[in-house]
């Protein structure tokens, strides 16, 4: 039986020795997989100072905020499903949640038909976010470094820059209307001409938000200054979220 099957795994060795491959930052006895290398690397940088599993993961999910915030934010939610090493699983739903204020008609013109829009790209469109509680609990129930260690690589990448890939410049240009559309302000994912590979995309508010998480946990996100900003934004919008929604 041995003789009959060597050849073929002789060939599979080869087919793969001959695809070029492209690699992301190694670990000896470990591995974080991201949409983003530098989150990737976070992640790892997390592991190797002695961080568990959910530090790793809580860290690159504020990476990928900055990095590749349409796989990680601080606006939106998710969810969370773990096995620990001895066994034990469980699950965090953080995935956002509709106002207090939301009701059932409200994506309806007064005589019963939808807004085109209103329910996709519209302040009114927005859940109360989850992403930051999410870790908060994350971190209290499985955590083990401080939460503040685990903000911080994200706050230096959103001061640093991320550079861009091609790709990523191909998006930014491919959207540019949408954020030219879906913003009362000048955002900073629009520049004078087109994005190019190579160039750094910097999130200095983002920045200043992360910081207010890492000093304040929680309460540095859901209370205080951010909160300020994100219900001054909906009443400027036509949202509906309040400082009661956050809280809660």
């Amino acid at each position: 039986m041995l003789k009959k099957y060597f050849p073929i795994i002789l060939i599979i060795l080869n087919a793969c020795q001959s695809t070029p491959r492209v690699r992301g930052p190694i670990g000896e006895k470990m591995m974080v997989v991201t949409a983003h290398p530098d989150a990737t690397q976070i992640g790892l940088d997390v592991l190797k100072r002695g961080g568990n599993a959910y530090d790793a993961a809580i860290a690159t999910q504020f990476a990928l905020a900055v990095a590749y915030p349409i796989a990680g934010n601080v606006g939106g939610g998710g969810f969370l499903v773990y096995r620990k090493f001895n066994g034990e699983t469980g699950a965090l739903d953080f995935r956002e949640k509709a106002p207090a204020a939301a009701h059932r008609d409200m994506f309806l013109d007064s005589a019963g038909n939808i807004v085109p829009g209103l329910s996709t790209s519209s302040h009114l469109a927005s859940g109360v976010p989850g992403s930051v509680d999410g870790m908060w609990e994350a971190h209290k129930k499985l955590g083990s470094l401080p939460f503040k260690d685990l903000v911080q690589p994200a706050i230096d990448l959103a001061e640093r820059g991320v550079i861009l890939t091609e790709r990523e410049a191909s998006n930014l240009n491919a959207y540019a209307e949408s954020f030219k559309s879906g913003n009362l302000f000048k955002t900073h994912f629009l520049k004078e001409g087109s994005w190019k590979k190579g160039d750094t995309l910097f999130h200095r508010d983002l920045a200043n938000v992360l910081k207010r998480i890492a000093e304040r946990g929680r309460d540095g996100f859901y209370t205080g200054e951010t909160a300020d900003l994100i219900v001054a934004e909906m009443k400027r919008g036509g949202g509906i979220i309040t400082h009661e929604d956050l809280k809660s």
